[in-house]
């Protein structure tokens, strides 16, 4: 035997001598098994070294190319070693560990070897047929595998057909979960993942969720969880906390305008504030939802609703944002808050739906004032030509003295009088009352 093989073998009884067999008696299958009877994968964990598991071969000449045989520990344990005993025939040594070649050792948390830890790969050279190797793993599955694949140059002491023969494999490791230390007496620290460590000096192979560092002392930073702390937080927790560093939720509740366990999702339309327990007025401009956080209409108010949340009516105003003033001529100065259309009725003498006009009226031209002018008319054009007559009278008689000494003839007769003035109808005119646009109702935000 050569002196590699003492030195391994010598591992190995130092590993016995250590730590627990977690291998004994347990669950164990394989890829397929030889003909015959005898060779079944329990063969390799019963304790007893003259019993040994056989596959079917594998190889270019075989129906198959690849082989495994797997361990079911029960359980996930901290491991520090696996050991193999190979089959031997006298006189072929070397033939069976040509056979055993190449093989590799995997860990796991499931049956899956694709999801497995690599423990041990072999190399170049020929493994001893009574195998160790130390493996501080952890996991609940130990699978031996080996393939003699087509197209593969492999070394010239390798056995192209193999046949795959486990006498005894012994995992050792602590058979108590979450403990370490080469009595098996020390626990892994608290947030080691699945409270296990390296078996030797305690470190944690994985922190549980929200934790990190070599002893997984360090809880996440602000904004992150999960495991490896690879997760960011919504951070939409309310004041402006940090989520749970274990397990992303916002453990004080969400910021307004937010809701869930992890205060990843907006308030519906129409709803606002802590919990999003609040109801918008309904009454932003154009039917928009109101801001999910606080509950203010940000573009505006629909007609006829003011302040921050549109959930006041204008008062003695109409329009968006109540930026217009009720006529004052509307009885009360009210209008509706929508149009400007007084609710009541006109006062003043003023009309028109928003009471902005106002008429203005000429003298009044009834039938008794135009019989009154009628008489004064009269009166005034016979007093004037009662002078007019006088008056010729007068020239015509200075005339007619001076030219026929005092002889007095009628020589000139007054018109008829005529009343040339047409008296017109009524005439009415009509103003606008100019009322200038207000730039916001006075009120105070509710």
């Amino acid at each position: 035997m050569k002196i590699t093989d003492l030195a391994i073998s010598f591992v190995g009884l130092i590993a016995t001598l250590a730590f627990d067999d977690l291998s004994h008696n347990k669950d164990a299958s394989q890829s397929h098994t030889a003909q015959g009877t005898g060779y079944g994968a329990e063969n390799a964990v019963d304790g007893n070294k003259a019993t040994c598991m056989r596959t079917k071969p594998i190889g270019p000449n075989a129906l198959d190319r690849t082989v495994w045989w797997k361990v079911d520990l029960g359980g996930v344990y901290n491991i520090y070693s696996v050991s193999i005993l190979f089959k031997n025939y006298d006189g072929y040594d070397s033939r069976q560990r040509g056979r055993f070649a190449g093989f590799s050792l995997f860990i796991s948390n499931t049956e899956d070897r694709d999801s497995s830890s690599l423990c041990y790969k072999d190399g170049q050279e020929l493994p001893p047929l009574n195998f160790s190797t130390t493996c501080t793993l952890f996991g609940r599955y130990v699978i031996f595998y080996n393939e003699r694949l087509d197209g593969v140059a492999y070394p010239a002491e390798y056995v192209t057909n193999v046949y795959t023969e486990l006498c005894e494999v012994t995992v050792y490791g602590c058979s108590k979960p979450g403990i370490y230390g080469k009595s098996c007496n020390l626990p892994c620290p608290t947030n080691c993942r699945y409270r296990t460590c390296h078996i030797e000096n305690g470190s944690c192979f994985n922190c549980a969720a929200g934790y990190r560092g070599i002893l997984c002392k360090t809880e996440c930073p602000h904004g992150w969880y999960g495991v490896d702390c690879k997760q960011q937080c919504s951070g939409h927790c309310r004041d402006s906390i940090s989520c749970n560093h274990v397990t992303g939720q916002c453990d004080g509740g969400c910021a307004a305008g937010w809701h869930d366990s992890f205060c990843k999702k907006e308030c519906d339309d129409g709803a606002y504030g802590y919990g999003c327990v609040k109801h918008c007025s309904g009454y932003c401009l154009n039917d928009t939802p109101c801001n999910k956080e606080t509950g203010h209409c940000d573009i505006g108010c629909a007609p006829g609703y003011i302040n921050a949340f549109c959930s006041q009516t204008c008062n003695n105003y109409y329009g968006e944002d109540c930026l217009y003033p009720c006529s004052p001529l509307c009885v009360n100065q009210t209008c509706d808050r929508f149009n400007g259309t007084c609710l009541t009725a006109c006062k003043n003498e003023s009309f028109g739906d928003k009471c902005i006009y106002i008429a203005k009226y000429l003298p009044s031209k009834s039938k008794d004032t135009e019989e009154g002018a009628l008489t004064v008319g009269l009166s005034i054009s016979l007093g004037f030509n009662v002078i007019l007559i006088f008056a010729a009278s007068f020239l015509l008689w200075r005339h007619y003295r001076k030219m026929h000494h005092w002889t007095l003839q009628l020589c000139w007769k007054s018109p008829i009088y005529e009343i040339s003035e047409h008296i017109g109808g009524q005439e009415q005119t009509y103003q606008e009352l100019n009322l200038k646009e207000n730039q916001r109702q006075n009120a105070t935000n509710t």
